[in-house]
């Protein structure tokens, strides 16, 4: 099994949408990453019914590797709903996930995100976001 298989699988497990709660639902997005180290980090979506408390399955699996193991570079990562990523933006982390693992560390422009699962096409974190706001920050 390749490293896109293991993450697939090990985030697929994870894909139960359900409410938690009349104001909570969960497990409608899933995710894993691959941490510098190798180790596989999963997480889901939790969405409110205000916004600002919504936690993206990127951004969950992100923080899960850096509470666990203080690390902070993503090789790879892998995100979806009910079906890998399959071309047209499908799999693409949103805008607040993209800055917040650039955020995290800068080596995370290099990390691999798959687009299209059925023809292990990629992106990188940097081709997504190249002109980052942040650049200037880490080049002090």
């Amino acid at each position: 099994m390749n490293i896109w298989q293991t993450l697939y699988e090990k985030a697929k497990v994870q894909y139960d949408p359900k409410d938690v709660t009349p104001f909570i639902y969960a497990h409608n997005v899933v995710c894993a990453l691959e941490a510098e180290n190798g180790d596989i980090y999963t997480g889901f979506c939790v969405e409110s019914c205000s916004g600002v408390c919504n936690l993206c399955a990127e951004r969950v699996a992100a923080l899960n590797m850096y509470v666990n193991s203080g690390q902070t570079h993503i090789k790879r990562m892998i995100a979806f709903r009910d079906s890998a990523p399959s071309g047209g933006g499908s799999g693409m982390p949103c805008g607040a996930c993209q800055d917040f693992l650039l955020q995290l560390d800068q080596k995370n422009k290099a990390t691999e995100i798959m687009i299209d699962y059925g023809n292990l096409e990629t992106t990188t974190l940097g081709e997504l976001m190249p002109n980052w706001w942040g650049n200037e920050r880490y080049s002090e």
